[in-house]
Protein backbone atom coordinates (compact mmCIF):
# COMPACT_ATOMS: atom_id res chain seq x y z
CA UNK A 1 0.00 0.00 0.00
CA UNK A 2 2.86 2.20 0.88
CA UNK A 3 4.78 2.09 -2.08
CA UNK A 4 1.77 1.70 -4.61
CA UNK A 5 -0.40 3.85 -3.46
CA UNK A 6 1.19 5.78 -0.93
CA UNK A 7 -1.21 5.44 1.87
CA UNK A 8 -0.01 4.08 5.58
CA UNK A 9 -1.72 2.20 7.41
CA UNK A 10 -0.86 1.35 11.11
CA UNK A 11 -1.70 -2.45 11.24
CA UNK A 12 1.08 -4.14 13.39
CA UNK A 13 -0.42 -2.17 16.33
CA UNK A 14 -4.14 -2.45 15.13
CA UNK A 15 -3.64 -6.09 14.68
CA UNK A 16 -1.81 -6.41 18.57
CA UNK A 17 -4.75 -4.37 20.08
CA UNK A 18 -7.54 -6.18 18.63
CA UNK A 19 -9.47 -8.98 20.22
CA UNK A 20 -10.42 -10.32 16.81
CA UNK A 21 -10.28 -9.12 13.18
CA UNK A 22 -11.99 -10.44 10.20
CA UNK A 23 -11.44 -9.60 6.18
CA UNK A 24 -13.99 -7.00 6.42
CA UNK A 25 -11.99 -5.30 9.28
CA UNK A 26 -9.01 -5.12 7.40
CA UNK A 27 -10.95 -3.92 4.29
CA UNK A 28 -12.80 -0.95 6.24
CA UNK A 29 -9.30 0.05 8.14
CA UNK A 30 -7.48 -0.01 4.00
CA UNK A 31 -10.60 1.99 2.99
CA UNK A 32 -10.67 4.59 5.58
CA UNK A 33 -6.82 5.24 5.43
CA UNK A 34 -7.29 5.56 1.12
CA UNK A 35 -10.09 8.29 1.85
CA UNK A 36 -8.11 10.26 4.63
CA UNK A 37 -5.10 10.41 2.81
CA UNK A 38 -6.85 11.26 -0.78
CA UNK A 39 -8.89 13.98 1.43
CA UNK A 40 -5.49 15.47 2.46
CA UNK A 41 -3.93 15.75 -1.00
CA UNK A 42 -7.23 17.60 -1.91
CA UNK A 43 -7.20 19.65 0.82
CA UNK A 44 -3.93 21.06 -0.19
CA UNK A 45 -4.65 21.97 -3.61
CA UNK A 46 -9.26 22.70 -3.15
CA UNK A 47 -11.92 20.34 -3.63
CA UNK A 48 -12.53 22.84 -7.54
CA UNK A 49 -9.17 22.62 -8.59
CA UNK A 50 -8.54 19.23 -7.75
CA UNK A 51 -11.99 18.20 -9.34
CA UNK A 52 -10.61 19.35 -12.80
CA UNK A 53 -7.78 17.75 -12.79
CA UNK A 54 -9.80 14.72 -11.64
CA UNK A 55 -12.03 14.69 -14.73
CA UNK A 56 -9.30 15.51 -17.64
CA UNK A 57 -7.03 12.55 -15.93
CA UNK A 58 -10.80 10.66 -16.58
CA UNK A 59 -10.97 10.92 -19.82
CA UNK A 60 -7.87 10.57 -20.63
CA UNK A 61 -7.16 7.05 -19.39
CA UNK A 62 -10.83 6.39 -21.17
CA UNK A 63 -9.34 7.98 -24.35
CA UNK A 64 -6.44 5.74 -24.29
CA UNK A 65 -8.07 2.38 -23.05
CA UNK A 66 -11.16 2.74 -25.50
CA UNK A 67 -8.89 2.89 -28.50
CA UNK A 68 -6.81 0.15 -27.34
CA UNK A 69 -10.52 -1.73 -26.76
CA UNK A 70 -10.94 -0.84 -30.38
CA UNK A 71 -7.95 -2.18 -31.72
CA UNK A 72 -8.93 -5.67 -29.57
CA UNK A 73 -12.27 -6.05 -31.07
CA UNK A 74 -10.81 -5.65 -34.13
CA UNK A 75 -8.43 -7.98 -33.60
CA UNK A 76 -11.00 -10.45 -31.80
CA UNK A 77 -13.30 -10.12 -35.23
CA UNK A 78 -10.83 -11.26 -37.48
CA UNK A 79 -10.61 -14.86 -35.88
CA UNK A 80 -13.90 -15.53 -34.19
CA UNK A 81 -14.93 -17.37 -37.38
CA UNK A 82 -12.71 -20.26 -36.18
CA UNK A 83 -14.76 -20.97 -33.76
CA UNK A 84 -17.32 -22.56 -35.74
CA UNK A 85 -14.92 -25.03 -36.61
CA UNK A 86 -14.75 -26.43 -32.45
CA UNK A 87 -18.45 -26.32 -33.23
CA UNK A 88 -18.97 -22.88 -31.32
CA UNK A 89 -21.37 -20.34 -32.24
CA UNK A 90 -19.39 -17.51 -33.64
CA UNK A 91 -21.52 -14.88 -32.71
CA UNK A 92 -22.04 -15.77 -29.27
CA UNK A 93 -18.58 -16.39 -28.71
CA UNK A 94 -18.06 -12.96 -30.09
CA UNK A 95 -20.53 -11.08 -28.26
CA UNK A 96 -19.36 -13.29 -24.75
CA UNK A 97 -15.19 -12.59 -25.15
CA UNK A 98 -15.96 -8.30 -26.67
CA UNK A 99 -17.95 -8.22 -22.54
CA UNK A 100 -14.75 -9.86 -21.45
CA UNK A 101 -12.94 -7.33 -23.09
CA UNK A 102 -15.09 -4.25 -22.19
CA UNK A 103 -15.18 -5.28 -18.19
CA UNK A 104 -11.37 -5.49 -18.58
CA UNK A 105 -11.18 -2.02 -20.09
CA UNK A 106 -13.18 -0.54 -17.11
CA UNK A 107 -10.88 -2.14 -14.79
CA UNK A 108 -8.12 -0.64 -16.50
CA UNK A 109 -9.20 2.49 -16.46
CA UNK A 110 -10.14 2.60 -12.72
CA UNK A 111 -7.05 1.23 -11.75
CA UNK A 112 -4.97 4.02 -13.88
CA UNK A 113 -6.99 7.02 -12.27
CA UNK A 114 -6.69 5.92 -9.20
CA UNK A 115 -2.82 4.94 -9.25
CA UNK A 116 -2.11 8.64 -10.40
CA UNK A 117 -4.75 10.62 -8.01
CA UNK A 118 -3.63 8.50 -5.20
CA UNK A 119 0.24 9.22 -6.15
CA UNK A 120 0.47 12.74 -7.68
CA UNK A 121 1.73 15.33 -4.93
CA UNK A 122 0.30 19.34 -5.76
CA UNK A 123 1.78 21.96 -3.49
CA UNK A 124 -1.04 24.81 -4.15
CA UNK A 125 -4.14 25.72 -6.05
CA UNK A 126 -2.00 26.88 -9.32
CA UNK A 127 0.01 23.37 -10.29
CA UNK A 128 -3.65 21.64 -10.56
CA UNK A 129 -4.90 24.34 -12.99
CA UNK A 130 -2.11 24.31 -14.69
CA UNK A 131 -2.10 20.28 -15.47
CA UNK A 132 -5.60 20.83 -16.08
CA UNK A 133 -5.56 22.91 -18.71
CA UNK A 134 -2.05 21.30 -20.24
CA UNK A 135 -4.58 18.51 -20.21
CA UNK A 136 -7.21 20.21 -22.11
CA UNK A 137 -4.73 21.55 -24.42
CA UNK A 138 -3.07 19.01 -25.49
CA UNK A 139 -6.23 16.82 -26.02
CA UNK A 140 -7.55 18.97 -28.27
CA UNK A 141 -4.18 18.75 -30.53
CA UNK A 142 -4.88 14.99 -30.21
CA UNK A 143 -8.71 15.72 -31.50
CA UNK A 144 -7.17 17.09 -34.22
CA UNK A 145 -4.34 14.91 -35.23
CA UNK A 146 -7.13 12.12 -34.59
CA UNK A 147 -9.66 14.04 -37.46
CA UNK A 148 -6.62 15.41 -39.15
CA UNK A 149 -3.51 13.25 -38.83
CA UNK A 150 -1.10 15.21 -41.33
CA UNK A 151 -1.95 17.92 -39.03
CA UNK A 152 0.04 17.10 -35.90
CA UNK A 153 1.89 13.87 -36.18
CA UNK A 154 3.55 12.45 -33.65
CA UNK A 155 1.05 13.38 -30.86
CA UNK A 156 -0.29 10.52 -28.42
CA UNK A 157 -2.36 10.09 -24.91
CA UNK A 158 0.69 9.09 -22.93
CA UNK A 159 2.82 12.19 -24.50
CA UNK A 160 -0.77 14.38 -22.99
CA UNK A 161 -0.08 12.56 -19.60
CA UNK A 162 3.01 12.97 -18.79
CA UNK A 163 3.36 16.73 -20.29
CA UNK A 164 0.01 17.83 -17.44
CA UNK A 165 1.73 15.47 -14.83
CA UNK A 166 4.81 17.26 -15.54
CA UNK A 167 4.80 20.19 -13.53
CA UNK A 168 2.62 18.92 -10.94
CA UNK A 169 4.22 15.70 -9.55
CA UNK A 170 6.41 16.54 -6.21
CA UNK A 171 6.46 13.06 -4.89
CA UNK A 172 6.11 9.30 -5.88
CA UNK A 173 7.12 10.81 -9.15
CA UNK A 174 7.96 6.80 -9.87
CA UNK A 175 4.80 5.49 -9.19
CA UNK A 176 2.79 8.14 -11.13
CA UNK A 177 5.31 8.27 -14.12
CA UNK A 178 4.60 4.20 -13.91
CA UNK A 179 1.10 4.23 -13.83
CA UNK A 180 1.08 7.16 -16.70
CA UNK A 181 3.35 5.07 -18.91
CA UNK A 182 2.07 1.92 -18.20
CA UNK A 183 0.17 1.89 -21.63
CA UNK A 184 1.68 -0.26 -24.40
CA UNK A 185 0.88 -0.56 -27.83
CA UNK A 186 -1.86 -3.54 -28.16
CA UNK A 187 -0.23 -6.83 -29.28
CA UNK A 188 -2.25 -9.23 -31.34
CA UNK A 189 -4.17 -11.44 -29.50
CA UNK A 190 -3.77 -13.70 -32.09
CA UNK A 191 -0.25 -14.07 -33.26
CA UNK A 192 1.01 -16.41 -36.00
CA UNK A 193 0.65 -19.69 -34.68
CA UNK A 194 3.41 -21.51 -35.22
CA UNK A 195 2.91 -25.14 -37.09
CA UNK A 196 3.39 -27.44 -33.76
CA UNK A 197 0.97 -25.32 -31.25
CA UNK A 198 -2.58 -25.74 -30.70
CA UNK A 199 -5.06 -24.84 -33.48
CA UNK A 200 -6.28 -21.44 -31.77
CA UNK A 201 -10.19 -22.46 -32.90
CA UNK A 202 -10.15 -24.70 -30.15
CA UNK A 203 -10.41 -28.12 -31.35
CA UNK A 204 -7.31 -29.93 -29.22
CA UNK A 205 -5.23 -30.28 -32.57
CA UNK A 206 -2.05 -29.80 -33.88
CA UNK A 207 -2.26 -26.38 -36.17
CA UNK A 208 -0.64 -28.05 -39.21
CA UNK A 209 -3.13 -31.25 -38.34
CA UNK A 210 -6.31 -28.60 -38.68
CA UNK A 211 -6.59 -24.97 -40.11
CA UNK A 212 -2.94 -25.06 -41.11
CA UNK A 213 -3.81 -27.91 -43.82
CA UNK A 214 -5.71 -24.88 -44.98
CA UNK A 215 -2.95 -22.13 -45.63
Amino acid sequence: MRDEWHVEIELQSWVENAEAITDEDVTEKVIEAAHAAFDTKVAQVGREQFAGFERMMLLQSIDTHWREHLAALDYLRQGIHLRGYAQQNPKQEYKREAFELFGMMLDAVKTDVTRILMTVQVQNPEQAEQATEAFEEQAQRIHVAFQHPEAAPGISVLDTTEAALAGMVVAGAGAAGEAAGSHQPHVNPYPKVGRNDPCPCGSGKKYKHCHGKLS
